[in-house]
């Protein structure tokens, strides 16, 4: 039952009245985020143990007189807090960009006149006028209409607009998304039609509203990169301390002597605490973003980056990312015949009846996207034809309502004063208004149910003529002939077929997301290649199902249908519980919940909203569902390269470390490092790591292996056991070297000269060897990399002139020694890595046999 409404006798609200609900109530606005100053954010950096690791190691450099250095790691901290600090001024927008949106400008009744004011200004109780191309400024429930459509697509995803029905005095609040609601929605679109409607909610109290608190309310998880980085920093950093407050006592009981102790421990601490960590991640991630910007995909938070080639799950949601979010005529029928490409140049005279009254029976300049669809088929087939009638003029139009699903509009041909009915609408309705016989309607029905199991929706068309110029109140009196049905749907992106199966081959698995009915998502599913396309689970399912059986059930199925915002966030979350790594794609208001949870939030660029960007960790520029691939690719890339970088400065320093404390724990031997050694050290070491590695090519298997595991540690076990064995290695033959020099008579400034030219050549042939975990020595320099380069030959370049020139021979504490020693030390450096190329050779041997 209807309730009754004269707009004729509405007043609204009244000054008064509304001055005091903003008052109780607030202006009609999603808050703005709370913003954490500077001083904030500077404290949370500070507080992590790989910055007070640079801190600590700029202290270090400062105390031993390396200024420069010193301030150079120092400004490392200040760098960092920079890029925090803008990433955060970033993440605040997407409140924001929701709270522009909700506040369009809105027509009201108030004091007995209609009002143009300020959405924001709109308060509970308000009366509403909404006319086509209005942006709905606050939820309410429609009191009276006219063929009144919206689209609600921003919340829901989906692009067909939804019929509004009035209210029945009974009805209670439902969440947007359906036909017949009496309900409209903050920031939906009225398409067709106008109405009245009373304010029911404002701000924070909306759909939208709820999905800002949704977004403000996730919390973002570190990545597990990061803590592995920084316990493992914490660790190297306690026992760094430690050995170094050994090194000093020993140093000054054995020879006596507290100021060089003091000196070797300080090196001692230097050569332990890897202060490269920090600095080559940051540089990894700030130059992985910009290649990966080359793929047309802009990274919002550098930390996705490491996430990205773990990824596991790939959530999408299916309109305007899986296809184009533009609705197309993909199939006609002209009651014996289909016309199954569109794409000719030509259309059948037979269906041209079909597209004309199709045409006839929307509006003139469509907001509806079916009605467009149909209008520019029209435009492509009937131009130049007597099927377009422009010399005809609407008199009368019969709207759609929730007892009759179609609507039919009355021409008067100005020429001849004749007069034509098109109507359009749900094939059943148009089978009525026809009076089709039972065997009729079978055969029809058939068509009708060709076109769904093929996921189209499909709108019947039917014409009659009339010769008197009195109209009938109901379209029923009307005699109409049917012409036709009209297939439509949203046509697949063409890449996304190829990407979905390079998203198997690379291990990561596919689900799709949306609003839209099962049998269209599972028809789609199917198109794409999704595993499992014939399992799906409905919200309404969602709704009834514990976390624990959502969990389970969600292994083995890929399809979500008639899903709504809050639900996207439960499946987000229950992926994750069950271990899964989470990448989010989306496009709509609908998805920033579920972006923001996600481990990766992948926005669509050119079509998404402002708040699905501000909400994601990734934006795809191109709306490229490859893109995604490509991205990931490279999110591999990076993250096997952060990785080789990582173990070469984990393996480089187990050398360094082990020749500044073997000598002081054997008496009477002479040091081999100092301070000096290990800045210039640094200088091949830091630039190798965020050079050489961070430039170097993918490997061969990079999309042909599953994705790391959750679990699994950056560093694990084995990673740290070879990592410490090439270490090992090195430092064993630099002590060769090094007894070798002392047993046979060289000065101590030849043997330090000795046993630093051999680390040095092992260090070079370390970096090239480790460029490749997969690529043999001997392929790897045949491979350019233009970094390594710069890098190997100015190390070789400084190490001649630090063994030649008076000056630099002195300030490192060395002797000039002879070609044939020089020889031996290079011939000795190369060889540390014999035995980690018969361990890749063994590998891949191995991995081809299996």
């Amino acid at each position: 039952m209807k309730v009754d409404f004269d707009p004729g006798k509405i007043t609204g609200l009244t000054s008064e009245e509304v001055g005091k609900k903003l008052i109780s109530d607030g202006y009609n606005e999603l808050p703005s985020s709370k913003s954490r100053n500077f001083i904030s954010i500077a404290l949370g950096v500070v507080k992590e143990p790989m910055f007070l690791l640079l801190v600590a190691c700029g202290t270090l450099y400062m105390v031993l007189g390396d200024v420069q250095e010193g301030i150079m790691l120092l400004g490392f901290v200040f760098v960092i807090m920079g890029i925090e600090f803008y990433q955060e001024k970033k993440t605040e927008k997407a409140l924001d960009a929701l709270r522009d949106l909700a506040s369009p400008r809105a027509l009201v009744i108030r004091d007995g006149v209609e009002k143009r004011i300020p959405g924001r200004e709109v308060v509970t109780d308000d009366i509403l006028i909404l006319h086509e191309g209005d942006r709905v400024p606050a939820d309410a429930t429609v009191l009276s209409s006219v063929s009144l459509l919206a689209d609600e697509s921003l919340l829901t995803g989906e692009p067909v607009p939804v019929r509004k029905q009035d209210w029945d005095g009974k009805t209670l609040a439902a969440q947007p998304g359906g036909d017949d609601l009496p309900f409209v929605y903050s920031g939906s679109m009225i398409v067709q039609g106008s109405g009245f409607a009373k304010v029911s909610a404002t701000g924070l109290n909306t759909e939208i509203g709820k999905i800002g608190k949704a977004i403000g309310n996730v919390k973002e998880e570190p990545t597990r990169l990061k803590l592995e980085m920084g316990a493992l920093v914490k660790k190297l950093a306690i026992t760094g301390f430690i050995l170094c407050l050994v090194v000093i006592a020993v140093y000054t009981l054995t020879r006596g002597d507290l100021l060089k102790g003091f000196l070797a421990g300080i090196t001692l601490a230097m050569a332990m605490l890897p202060e490269e960590f920090p600095v080559v991640l940051a540089i990894f991630l700030a130059l992985g973003a910009w290649r990966i910007s080359k793929k047309n995909v802009l990274t919002r938070k550098p930390s996705a980056i490491e996430t990205l080639g773990s990824a596991t799950v790939l959530c999408t949601d299916k309109t305007g990312t899986l296809t184009l979010n533009k609705m197309t005529v993909n199939r006609l029928f002209n009651g014996s015949s289909f016309f199954l490409n569109v794409k000719e140049n030509e259309l059948p005279e037979t269906f041209h009846k079909v597209v004309e009254y199709g045409i006839l029976a929307s509006q003139v300049n469509p907001f509806d996207p079916m009605e467009k669809a149909i209008t520019l088929l029209g435009e492509k087939y009937l131009q130049g034809t007597s099927h377009l009638n422009h010399q005809w003029e609407m008199i009368r139009e019969y709207p759609l309502s929730k007892e009759l699903l179609a609507m039919s509009r009355v021409f008067a041909d100005r020429q001849t004063g004749g007069r034509s009915i098109a109507a359009k609408g749900a094939p059943e309705v148009i089978f009525d208004l026809c009076h089709l016989s039972d065997d009729v309607r079978q055969k029809y029905g058939d068509a009708i149910e060709d076109m769904a199991k093929n996921g189209l929706r499909v709108l019947g068309v039917a014409a009659s003529k009339i010769n008197s110029e009195a109209l009938p109140d109901n379209q029923h009196d009307f005699d109409f002939e049917f012409l036709g049905l009209i297939g439509l749907s949203d046509p697949i992106r063409p890449e996304v077929k190829s990407a979905v199966a390079e998203c198997y081959r690379a291990g990561i698995r596919v689900i799709m997301i949306t609003g839209d009915y099962p049998v269209t998502a599972m028809n789609i599913a199917k198109e794409i290649g999704l595993k499992n396309p014939d399992k799906a689970i409905t919200g309404a399912e969602l709704k009834t199902m514990s976390e624990e059986e959502l969990c389970d059930r969600i292994i083995n199925v890929n399809v979500f249908a008639r899903v709504v915002p809050e639900q996207k966030l439960v499946i987000v979350n229950a992926l994750k519980k069950n271990g899964e790594v989470v990448a989010m794609t989306g496009d709509g208001i609908n998805d920033a919940p579920a972006l923001k949870a996600a481990h990766i939030g992948i926005a669509m660029g050119e079509k998404g909203t402002d708040v699905a960007r501000e909400a994601s960790s990734l934006v795809l520029m191109d709306d490229n569902f490859s893109s995604i691939v490509a991205a990931n690719s490279m999110g591999r890339r990076i993250f096997d390269n952060l990785q080789k970088a990582l173990a070469y400065i984990f393996s480089i320093h187990v050398p360094i470390a082990g020749l500044s404390l073997i000598p002081i724990l054997l008496i009477d031997l002479p040091l081999i490092l100092w301070p000096i050694h290990i800045v210039f050290l640094e200088l091949i070491i830091d630039p190798a790591c965020s050079m050489i590695f961070e430039a170097e090519k993918e490997e061969k298997n990079v999309m042909d292996r599953p994705p790391r595991g959750i679990n699994e540690k950056f560093f694990g076990m084995n990673k740290i056991f070879i990592s410490c064995m090439q270490g090992v290695g090195i430092l064993a033959f630099v002590m060769g070297i090094y007894f070798f020099s002392y047993y046979s008579g060289h000065t101590e400034g030849q043997i330090r000269a000795m046993s630093f030219l051999t680390l040095i050549a092992a260090n070079i042939a370390f970096i090239m060897s480790n460029r490749s975990w997969t690529r043999s020595i001997f392929e790897l320099l045949t491979i350019r990399n233009k970094a390594a380069g710069w890098v190997i030959g100015g190390a070789i370049m400084f190490m001649i002139l630090i063994m030649n020139i008076p000056f630099c021979l002195q300030m490192f504490q060395f002797q000039k020694i002879g070609i044939a020693d020089s020889l031996i030390c290079i011939a000795a450096g190369l060889l540390t890595i014999t035995w980690f190329e018969v361990y890749k050779a063994i590998k891949l041997y191995r991995t081809r046999k299996t």
